[in-house]
């Protein structure tokens, strides 16, 4: 009986302690989640795009000086899972850099991967 007693305490404990909770996402932007969480990830693969508009425009004579992108002004086309869930995945990226104020460059096509790897990229237009 007394065995019975423990046991019988020991799987109320464990019923009593496995409680579910549900933690709530704390988004502190201005933005919709799925925006902050665009905008994260296109700004945390800076680094390879910067790169990439390195090369793209080395030949270009014309290039103005300063030349960058922005996370808001960037679309995703695609992101591919490699090895599974949690795995490798590879992000197609249009950009658009410009100079000073805002003012359009031109249109590339990036790809890169979770890892912060440039894997290719096309440039697609130059604004006159």
């Amino acid at each position: 009986m007394k065995k019975f007693s423990v046991m019988f305490m020991i799987g109320v404990l464990f019923v009593i302690s496995n409680i579910t909770v549900n933690a709530k996402t704390i988004n502190e932007a201005d933005t919709e989640l799925c925006e902050t969480l665009k905008y994260a990830l296109i700004g945390s693969l800076r680094e390879p795009v910067d790169k990439a508009i390195v090369e793209i425009y080395k030949g270009d004579k014309n290039v103005p000086e300063g030349l960058t992108w922005a996370a808001y002004d960037t679309e995703i086309l695609n992101i591919k899972q490699l090895y599974g869930v949690g795995g490798l995945y590879e992000l197609t990226i249009k950009i658009y850099p410009y100079y000073r104020a805002h003012m359009s460059y031109g249109e590339d096509e990036v790809v890169i991967n979770t890892m912060g790897e440039l894997i290719s990229f096309k440039h697609l237009k130059t604004y006159p």
